[in-house]
């Protein structure tokens, strides 16, 4: 049975987030020849279209309204609940991001909606949608359904295989108005932290430093390494509360979740906490000096040595094999 999807397409910094292109993918699926239809907010809005129908969506919904330029919970809780209630769908799909994890219980408590979140994948048999989310961090895994009502999920980045890129696909477009009262918060400015790098939870491979790095000149290797991949620099708790870094590069548990390709830990030594973060990477390489460090329990290769040998020899080779790669 074909259902309409409504995807609400997040921004950042004049771009489409990738989680975003991920969910037009799974709303893909969800609809089995349904219309998928997307929403995004702000004054640039318009300027989307083209990703977002090259992407997937047959539909969608500009909301052009300054007061939607910066998140804030009001605003955005406002204008997607309006959004929802004119279109009506049959599913609703959002990024798992910051946004993502405070807009949709929201959303949801609104319209008495089941919410199913943190979803890794889904698997559709006949007319039964089955959502995979991860539970006992990272431990084990459950498939949950939507019984009767709206489909509402949310996905984590770095698990749903995007569509391919399609530059002749077009999108209808619907200019909507909203309308927004009593805002509780108002945004003055949106200071974001100085990290180097690209946006960790989207990052396809991350190279993260412990306690081992020792200082914050200790992350400088981290970084050079990184930038040969193309990779995200993330941390330990242990580094951050050591103030080697900011707690904006925080994986683990209390910190943020990643699901790379390929996840380098430097001078982790492994706590559950940290690991609940990462374990769901798809290569794990773990650098430390103690062979008795957990991180090897859960590593797929393990590298015993000082981090401070090891990962400067990894980049002279990467960048070595790179150099190669493009002469070939």
């Amino acid at each position: 049975m074909s259902k309409n999807v409504l995807v609400f397409a997040e921004s950042r910094e004049g771009n489409i987030r990738n989680v975003s292109i991920e969910a037009l993918a799974a709303a893909k699926q969800v609809s089995n020849g349904g219309k998928v239809i997307a929403i995004v907010f702000g004054s640039d809005s318009q300027t989307y279209v083209n990703q977002l129908a090259h992407q997937g969506a047959n539909e969608v919904y500009v909301v052009q309204n300054s007061q939607l330029d910066s998140y804030s919970t009001d605003a955005y809780s406002q204008a997607f609940t309006q959004i929802i209630k004119e279109i009506q769908p049959d599913a609703i799909i959002l990024g798992h991001t910051a946004i993502g994890k405070d807009l949709a219980p929201r959303i949801a408590a609104r319209l008495d909606l089941g919410l199913i979140s943190d979803c890794t994948g889904l698997e559709i048999n006949d007319s039964e949608i089955q959502f995979i989310r991860p539970i006992y961090a990272g431990k084990a895994f459950q498939k949950k359904k939507v019984s009767e009502g709206t489909i509402f999920a949310t996905i984590r980045p770095n698990n749903i295989v995007p569509n391919e890129a399609n530059t002749s696909l077009t999108a209808n477009v619907v200019h909507f108005d909203v309308e927004i009262t009593n805002i509780r918060t108002v945004i003055k400015d949106v200071l974001r932290r100085a990290t180097k790098g690209v946006d960790l939870t989207e990052a396809k491979i991350v190279v993260s430093g412990g306690r081992g790095v020792k200082n914050k000149e200790g992350f400088e290797p981290l970084y050079e390494l990184a930038n040969v991949l193309g990779a995200a620099v993330g941390a330990s708790r242990g580094a951050c509360d050591a103030k080697y870094c900011d707690y904006s590069m925080q994986v683990g548990q209390t910190g943020k979740v990643v699901t790379p390709d390929l996840y380098i830990a430097c001078g982790i030594s492994g706590a559950i906490q940290h690991v609940a973060g990462m374990s769901n990477s798809k290569i794990i390489v773990a650098i430390n000096k103690d062979p008795e460090a957990p991180i090897f329990q859960v590593a797929d290769y393990g590298i015993v040595g000082d981090l401070f040998e090891v990962v400067p020899m990894l980049t002279e080779e990467f960048k070595n094999l790179l150099a190669e790669v493009q002469v070939g």
